[in-house]
């Protein structure tokens, strides 16, 4: 089957036409930045705007210019001011927030758990809780659920057991409505932070949410309280990510305070990026029957062979790539924010010193001059074959450089596993009611969720 021309065109803003007034720019940002960008941020490699709001900003959609900023002179860019300014009231000294030697010592912490040893070892639980997860859907056959939310709470219950052992306080349903809180509050660009207004005027979004914002970091606290009883009683503890980051606490590693927020950044938003690619992908194949039985068969095939969910993420390319091209076009992080501390060049383009420098994976990774037929989900482009085809820096759903995502590789195996699991039991399809748009809150969401039918597959079609 030529899976090159079997493809669909999920709902996307179109591109603008015309500039926005200031007044509209500020509304767009504030309602939905994917709705902002224009014609040529698809069409050209980078769009250089001297004056505006904020300074010198420079969109950045080649793949040499990315690679330039991003890896090539990486320590000449900083993290931006409004991406710090909406990120860092939650994470503060998080590991995406974080920079310099504070960066640094939580990068090394945090290093020995995502080596590929262990990362293999998160494996079998990974596989335990997609099954557990999976048989709550034996309930609501034939019924409709809302499969956004569901992979929040599915890749909530892999991490809690993966990187905390299945001790983090609190209850999981309280859990997934607060951080569909957060996004919606502190997870947006206050229009004040894009006029570049003082710290202490007070901004709507972070007063909205503070009550999700107290909720985290209550969680947090009487998680690590669980543990450093377990540990002050003398019990065996297990030597996953929490009790790395208290045995890393001292003058030579980690403060506490940088501790809890290396916590909650994982707690709040290490899950949310896998849960919303997984979430995409399901809805796409509902959209691409062909495809997904293409991707069944292959799940069934593997399942009944190869037991062991360590050698799934190989030994299925075809699962796998429909999850990369879930994310190519719909990038769980949709921009990369950076600043340019003294004056750079590339090329013939003069970077100035203070310059706002945006990759933008949504526009990145439907420019027309990088894909062939962009709008479009073809899993095909991911296949073995054609991977070599891919530059590097035209396709970042995880960044790169020295600040890539430290989890890409877990959340790699986590996805394939999930999908293996639901999609060898189960059949999600769209009803009428499935009218996923677009929002960026942080992450890539679709507004209104993603309410899709659920049937389990035919005996026959199972393993």
């Amino acid at each position: 089957m030529d899976t090159a021309a079997i493809s669909f065109r999920p709902p996307a803003p179109k591109p603008r036409q015309k500039p926005p007034s200031t007044l509209q720019m500020m509304r767009i940002v504030y309602r939905n930045p994917l709705e902002l960008w224009g014609e040529p941020s698809y069409n050209e490699p980078w769009i250089s705007i001297t004056g505006g709001i904020g300074g010198p900003l420079l969109i950045a959609n080649d793949p040499g210019l990315i690679r330039h900023v991003l890896v090539d002179n990486a320590r000449n860019y900083k993290m931006a001011r409004v991406r710090q300014k909406i990120l860092r009231p939650i994470l503060r000294d998080g590991l995406l927030t974080a920079e310099g030697e504070v960066w640094k010592r939580s990068r090394k912490a945090m290093a020995p758990v995502f080596t590929p040893r262990h990362i293999a070892g998160f494996a079998a639980p990974m596989l335990r809780e997609a099954e557990s997860f999976a048989a709550r859907y034996e309930a609501s056959l034939g019924g409709t659920v809302d499969v956004s939310r569901d992979m929040t709470m599915l890749t909530f219950d892999i991490l809690a057991e993966t990187l905390f052992s299945g001790e983090i306080a609190g209850e999981p349903d309280s859990f997934a409505s607060q951080v569909d809180r957060l996004f919606e509050t502190m997870g947006r660009v206050d229009p004040l932070d894009l006029l570049g207004a003082p710290d202490w005027l007070p901004r709507v979004t972070r007063l909205l949410g503070r009550n999700s914002l107290a909720f985290f970091r209550d969680i947090v606290s009487r998680t690590i309280e669980m543990r450093e009883e377990k540990m002050a009683r003398g019990d065996g503890v297990p030597e996953d990510f929490l009790t790395l980051l208290l045995r890393a606490e001292g003058p030579d590693g980690l403060a506490r305070a940088e501790i809890e927020d290396n916590i909650i950044t994982f707690i709040g938003a290490g899950h949310e990026t896998t849960a919303r690619a997984l979430g995409w992908t399901i809805y796409c194949l509902a959209m691409l029957p062909a495809e997904r039985e293409r991707i069944e068969a292959e799940i069934d095939a593997v399942l009944a062979a190869e037991p062991d969910p360590v050698k799934w993420l190989d030994g299925m390319p075809l699962t796998r790539a429909a999850f990369e091209e879930a994310m190519r076009l719909y990038p769980p992080a949709p921009s990369i924010n950076r600043e340019a501390i003294e004056d750079d060049r590339f090329a013939d383009l003069d970077i100035p010193k203070g310059t706002q420098v945006l990759v933008m994976p949504w526009t990145v990774h439907r420019h027309r001059k990088l894909w062939d037929d962009p709008e479009a989900y073809r899993p095909s482009r991911f296949h073995p074959e054609n991977r070599e085809a891919i530059d590097r820096f035209q396709y970042l759903p995880f960044g790169a450089g020295p600040r890539i995502c430290i989890g890409a590789t877990f959340a790699m195996q986590e996805a394939v596993i999930a999908l293996a699991v639901l999609m060898s039991r189960y059949r999600f399809d769209v009803t009428p009611e499935t009218k996923p748009w677009p929002v960026q809150k942080l992450t890539t969401q679709p507004q209104g969720g993603l309410p899709m039918k659920v049937s389990r597959r035919s005996l026959d079609a199972k393993p």
